[in-house]
C-alpha cells in the first residue's frame, strides 16, 4: 500500500483523506523512508532555515488554550511590552543574516495589529530589506487584505497564520477567534500578493484525523509552507498535562503530511527541542524544514546547532522556493 501510493504521488498525482488514514497506520519505517524519497524527489537537498523574533509580547486577548502569552491564564510569561522599534527588528535580522539564516519573521501577540501598528513595522521592514536583505516573513494575527498589501509593499514576502488543527477540532482550542476568521485571513494575504505559511500544533488531544484535515485544508489554500509544533505543555494553560508525544508520533505525522502535499516545506517549529535528537529523524522522515533559534517564549535550539546537524545529515540551507 505505501509503494502503490508512493508511486502515484510521485507520479503527480494526489492522494485523499481515506489514502492518507491509511498510512497513518502503516508501519513507521516504510512509511518515513517513502516520505523521504518523495521529498528528495520534489524538493532535493533544499532546507529552509528560519527564526522569528517576538516583535510584540503578552496581554493576548485571545484564549488559545496552549499559549503562556494570553490574558486568561496565569503563566510564567509575565515580560509583556509593546511592539518592537525599528532599531531592535534590525539588529536580530543583522544577527540571524550573518548566521546564515535567510528568513525571518517577526510576530506579534493579539489578535490583530492595530492600523497604526501595521505601519510602524511596514517602516522596520524596509529598514530590515535596504540594510540587511534578510527576506522578512509576518505574523500579525488576523489581518485585512488592504493592510497585508501596505506589508507587501514595505517588502515582506510571506505571511504565517497557523490554522492549528481542523476546523471541527479548533473550538476546543479557542473560542475567540474561529476557523473560518483564520482561512479568510491566508485568502486575504494571498490576494495581496503575499505567500503565505500555514500548520498547526500536534498533542492539542486531537486525532490523527484533525491533523489530516488541517493539511487537507492548507493543500486546498495552496499552502507550500506547513509548520508543525510539537506541544510544549505550559504550566499555567489548559494544556499543561498534555503528555509530550514522541519522536515517532512526529516522524509518522511528518512522513504523512509529505505524502498529502508532496512539494511543500514541512517545518518543525515549536517544540522541537523536546525530542532528544531535535528533529534529525524527522528530517529523514520527510521534513525539510524548521525554526531555529529560540520559540516566542521557550528556549529553541541555536542556528549554529543547526546548521552544523543539516551539513551531517547532507542538507543544503536554500530558500524553499528557489
Amino acid at each position: 500500500m505505501i509503494e502503490e501510493l508512493k508511486e502515484r504521488v510521485l507520479a503527480g498525482e494526489q492522494i485523499n483523506r481515506a489514502e492518507a488514514l491509511r498510512l497513518a497506520e502503516a508501519p513507521l519505517k516504510e512509511l518515513t523512508e517513502a516520505a523521504d524519497e518523495i521529498r528528495t524527489r520534489f524538493c532535493g537537498r533544499t532546507f529552509d532555515l528560519c527564526t522569528i523574533i517576538n516583535g510584540k509580547c503578552g496581554r493576548c486577548s485571545e484564549d488559545c488554550k496552549y499559549c503562556a502569552q494570553s490574558v486568561h491564564y496565569h503563566t510564567a510569561c509575565t515580560g509583556a511590552y509593546e511592539l518592537l522599534r525599528a532599531e531592535k527588528l534590525v539588529e536580530q535580522a543583522k544577527y540571524n543574516a550573518e548566521q546564515g539564516v535567510l528568513r525571518y519573521s517577526i510576530v506579534t501577540s493579539g489578535k490583530r495589529l492595530s492600523d497604526r501598528e501595521v505601519d510602524a513595522v511596514c517602516e522596520s521592514i524596509r529598514e530590515i530589506r535596504a540594510q540587511v536583505g534578510i527576506l522578512v516573513c509576518v505574523s500579525f494575527g488576523l489581518l485585512s487584505e488592504r493592510q497585508f498589501e501596505k506589508l507587501k509593499r514595505a517588502g515582506a514576502s510571506r505571511v504565517h497564520c497557523n490554522l492549528e488543527t481542523s476546523e471541527r477540532y479548533f473550538p476546543q482550542v479557542c473560542t475567540t477567534h474561529t476557523y473560518r476568521d483564520k482561512i479568510e485571513t491566508l485568502k486575504a494575504a494571498i490576494r495581496a500578493g503575499l505567500e503565505v505559511c500555514s500548520g498547526g500544533i500536534i498533542g492539542l488531544g486531537e486525532t490523527m484525523e484533525d491533523r489530516i484535515d488541517m493539511v487537507l485544508t492548507a493543500r486546498e489554500l495552496g499552502v507550500k509552507s506547513i509548520p508543525v509544533n510539537l506541544l510544549n505543555p505550559i504550566p499555567g494553560t489548559p494544556y499543561e498535562h498534555n503528555p509530550v508525544l514522541t519522536n515517532e508520533e512526529l516522524c509518522r505525522t511528518a512522513a504523512v503530511f509529505r505524502f498529502l502535499i508532496p512539494d511543500a516545506s514541512i517545518r518543525l517549529a515549536g517544540g522541537r527541542g523536546l525530542v532528544e535528537d531535535k528533529g534529525e529523524k524527522c528530517f529523514k522522515s520527510g521534513a525539510n524544514a524548521a525554526i531555529s533559534g529560540d520559540m516566542l517564549t521557550t528556549a529553541g535550539i541555536t542556528v549554529q546547532t543547526d546548521m552544523e546537524l543539516l551539513k551531517n545529515i547532507g542538507y543544503e540551507v536554500k530558500l524553499d522556493d528557489e
